[in-house]
């Protein structure tokens, strides 16, 4: 029988304490996709637009720093409500990890997050492998392409936008786009979307070189080598170093960590616990 990842840390420590952090995203998620549908659905417009694009209450603007520097390219210059948005959103994101969006915001994790349990749950074997520098070929490519047809090109084929507009004016073709992600998930790339290819993804983690929230493997003398956190992770190749090490920093600092919280979740030996990266690199947490 194929060992289901998080079962023994369900044991030991319950479902709720092996769920806390996944529950603690999704409730953000949908209350943020809550909160754009809300003024379609009953007239109490406390937020309008997108996650590209959108302003709170009248007058608090947010904007999609990558969508900004499309526009740049595109030779559109975007308005002075668009760059105080596009401020306010990068500045966040350097503060608490680029990559946060993807784990905390991005309506199409939830969907990426399903298509790991399918993965699962059906035990697809899959051997394609992507290289990591993919995303952010993706990412520059287009950037050229808004500077040469002058068009954000982009929003066309946009998941996040597509599966937004397709909550609050019905998925029409989004459908496509919704089960084009769930079919690469499971059975050609594991985390193919999130993980290899998503352009803002590859954005946002140009911004978390100095995030001060990580995770930590400050008890990583425990580990038994169950290896859930690596079956869980969207991007298990950030663990090693800081869980593996002997000598070497506990924090895992790489940019591409999306902060969600999940090797700490699944954890039975309670290994992974959020910190920062002040932290000293061998202090131990008792």
């Amino acid at each position: 029988m194929t060992r289901k990842p998080g079962r023994e840390a369900i044991g030991k420590k319950g479902w709720a304490a092996a769920h806390k952090w996944f529950l603690l995203r999704r409730a953000s998620q949908l209350a943020l996709l809550g909160l754009f549908v809300l003024g379609p659905a009953t007239g109490l417009w406390v937020v309008k637009g997108t996650l590209s694009s959108s302003m709170t209450l009248g007058v608090f603007p947010l904007t999609d720093p990558y969508l900004l520097v499309q526009s740049l390219a595109a030779g559109h210059w975007p308005a002075g409500t668009a760059w105080l948005g596009a401020v306010i959103v990068a500045a966040v994101y350097m503060l608490v990890g680029g990559r946060a969006y993807c784990a905390w915001v991005c309506p199409v994790n939830v969907l990426t997050d399903g298509a790991g349990w399918i993965e699962r749950q059906l035990g697809t074997r899959k051997v394609r492998q992507v290289s990591p520098v993919t995303r952010y070929a993706f990412l520059a490519g287009l950037v050229c392409s808004a500077a040469l047809t002058g068009t954000i090109i982009w929003e066309w084929i946009n998941p996040v936008t597509l599966f937004h507009r397709g909550l609050l004016f019905g998925m029409g073709l989004g459908w496509i786009t919704v089960a084009g992600v769930m079919v690469l998930d499971v059975f050609v790339v594991r985390k193919g979307w999130c993980g290899h290819l998503c352009p803002v993804g590859a954005f946002y983690s140009l911004l978390g070189f100095f995030a001060i929230p990580r995770v930590s493997a400050v008890r990583r003398e425990a580990c038994t080598d169950c290896s859930d956190c690596y079956a869980v992770c969207p991007e298990p190749q950030v663990i090693s170093p800081a869980l593996k090490s002997t000598e070497g920093s506990r924090v895992i600092g790489s940019v591409n960590c999306i902060n969600c919280g999940r090797c700490i979740d699944v954890c039975p030996q309670n290994v992974f616990q959020f910190t920062t990266r002040f932290r000293k690199h061998t202090e131990v947490i008792s």
